[in-house]
């Protein structure tokens, strides 16, 4: 079924003008470098500094618990290496594919961004995640069961960062 979801994205959804901004979308997600950029900007100014200290704990996390340990437990090999006529858009990659690292980082940083921070920032975070895991999808370097993964343990990484700095109050509780 996952190959049948790749090749229909190939066949009905990639065109030449979704392609390129695609392309664009995922390459954000490299090394986690928008929510590294995001958690600069954090950085920057002392009433956001907390939160960029969340973001760092749960990149971190991400980028232990998803590349460190989970790729190299289950050792996916990549959909374009396995399912005939599908076609990367991208470089080969050059890891495992369970889970998805860009879906985990990007959730990862966009949850923490979404508890923390006025919800319309939130939620443009969370738009971004979307469009970045589903990119890894695009352009075929995923199968979709590695981006919901991705999704959902970036998600419980966050939660866990927050609930951490909440519980032992590193940071004001908000009823969010």
């Amino acid at each position: 079924m996952e190959a049948s979801i790749l090749l229909f994205i190939q066949e009905f959804i990639r065109n030449d003008i979704m392609t390129p901004i695609m392309i664009f979308i995922t390459h954000l997600g490299d090394f986690g470098i928008i929510w590294i950029v995001f958690t600069v900007i954090f950085l920057c100014f002392q009433q956001t500094r907390k939160i960029a200290y969340m973001m760092i704990c749960a990149l971190l996390l991400s980028l232990l618990i998803n590349n460190g340990i989970l790729k190299n437990s289950f050792l996916r090999i990549r959909p374009y290496d396995t399912i005939e006529g599908l076609t990367r858009l991208i470089e080969a990659q050059s890891d495992f594919s369970f889970p998805s690292g860009h879906s985990a980082s990007s959730f990862a940083g966009a949850v923490v961004i979404y508890k923390m921070v006025d919800k319309k920032y939130g939620i443009m975070a969370i738009v971004l995640a979307c469009f970045i895991s589903f990119s890894r999808l695009y352009v075929g370097v995923h199968y979709p069961t590695d981006v919901l993964c991705g999704i959902i343990s970036g998600t419980c990484i966050a939660l866990f960062v927050v609930f951490i700095f909440r519980k032992y109050h590193l940071i004001e509780n908000r009823d969010n």
